[in-house]
């Protein structure tokens, strides 16, 4: 499986969306250089209440950007970081790769699925309604999370638009995708 790079994203404070910028650098084992959610431990403000000293499986989140043409059938505007997410990708099947996917982006980043990222409240704040439109349903009526994917960083490297995006999966049986 193969996709491009169509946006990277970073923020170093907390906020909903984040800007884009021309690349970004990842660095093995704490996320993407300079974001408020790079670190060995987690950084996600609900989950540092609960146990920040929890490893950190949130390092970089990725978007797939199909799916800003997918809300905006339902009338809403999305574009590249406004969702939070650090990569936004094309024609890559995100969501139905399995945990412990290796993707390679760019000429050496290397980023390990970890699970789905969990869509929150945060979502309808940031335009009413959208929420239930990251929030699918599946042929047997479960619930189907669409909000991008997150992982670790395993090998550093700069990232860019129009960089090839390549899937390597794990061998063995593979296990879908949780929230993480």
């Amino acid at each position: 499986m193969s996709g491009s790079v169509t946006a990277v994203s970073s923020n170093g404070t907390y906020s909903f969306t984040k800007p884009n910028r021309e690349s970004i650098t990842l660095v093995a084992g704490l996320g993407v250089e300079g974001d408020v959610h790079a670190g060995a431990t987690v950084k996600h403000r609900f989950r540092m209440r609960r146990d920040p000293t929890r490893p950190n499986l949130r390092q970089v989140h990725l978007m797939h950007e199909e799916l800003f043409e997918e809300v905006a059938a339902a009338g809403f505007e999305v574009a590249a970081g406004q969702l939070g997410e650090n990569v936004t990708t094309r024609g890559i099947d995100l969501l139905g790769l399995p945990a412990g996917t290796l993707l390679r982006l760019g000429d050496e980043a290397v980023v390990e699925v970890t699970g789905l990222r969990n869509p929150c409240a945060q979502i309808d704040t940031f335009q009413k309604g959208l929420l239930k439109e990251v929030v699918g349903r599946d042929a047997a009526g479960r619930p189907r999370l669409r909000s991008g994917i997150m992982g670790v960083v395993v090998t550093g490297g700069v990232v860019r638009p129009g960089d090839p995006v390549r899937a390597e999966l794990p061998d063995g049986p593979h296990r879908p995708l949780d929230v993480v």
